[in-house]
């Protein structure tokens, strides 16, 4: 996303419920790591995850996204937020990023978008170091319209938010994936494997990178 369409999502993404979901994310995501812990978002599109983790105080953390309106969004929001993220321009199946410098990678709801998910699964365990976690979390492609429903109800927005929103998801379900098909990914990957959850219209992934791959 670009432009006005990036700063439309931007808004969106930035209820008062939604803004408490990201702070229980961040929290999720890095519970267990150590103080000073490099972290790295991918596709953090306004940056509300990253900047969550960052207000931890705890973690280094860094937001990579392919588009250039997303990364002049989440550097004016960390700003407002008095919080330090470094954010970068780049793609995610090329990352101009150095090799096992994080010790956790993060990718919510921007998966489904790759257009080389081979190669962006081959980056992230690149630049992971060794122990390393990655999680992606995304819209599963066995969602039904009812958990997309109840998702969009929990967004809080009005009315034409809503109904875009939920058209949105509806459409991006087609390139999700189900966590078969996750679960294949990954054997062809770097990873070799990975442990799924599911719950209303998403899928958590979690990989780890072991000391022989």
């Amino acid at each position: 996303m670009e432009g006005p369409i990036a700063r439309w999502y931007a808004r969106v993404r930035g209820t008062a419920s939604q803004l408490e979901s990201y702070r229980k994310q961040a929290q999720q995501f890095t519970e267990g790591f150590p103080d000073g812990a490099r972290v790295l978002e991918i596709a953090p599109g306004p940056g509300f995850v990253a900047i969550e983790m960052a207000r931890l105080g705890r973690f280094q953390v860094t937001g990579l996204d392919i588009s250039r309106t997303f990364v002049e969004i989440a550097i004016e929001n960390a700003r407002k937020a008095g919080v330090t993220v470094e954010f970068l321009h780049g793609d995610a199946a090329r990352m101009p990023l150095e090799s096992e410098s994080f010790d956790l990678v993060v990718c919510q709801a921007a998966f489904k978008n790759f257009t080389l998910p081979h190669s962006a699964l081959a980056e992230i365990h690149r630049v992971l170091r060794v122990g390393g976690t990655a999680v992606i979390e995304d819209m599963s492609k066995d969602a039904t319209h009812a958990d997309i429903q109840d998702e969009v109800k929990d967004m809080d927005l009005g009315g034409f938010s809503a109904f875009t929103t939920m058209a949105t998801l509806e459409m991006l379900k087609r390139r999700a994936y189900s966590p078969d098909q996750f679960e294949r990914l990954a054997a062809e990957s770097p990873f070799r494997t990975c442990e799924i959850t599911t719950k209303g219209i998403g899928l958590q992934v979690h990989l780890t990178k072991e000391k022989n791959q």
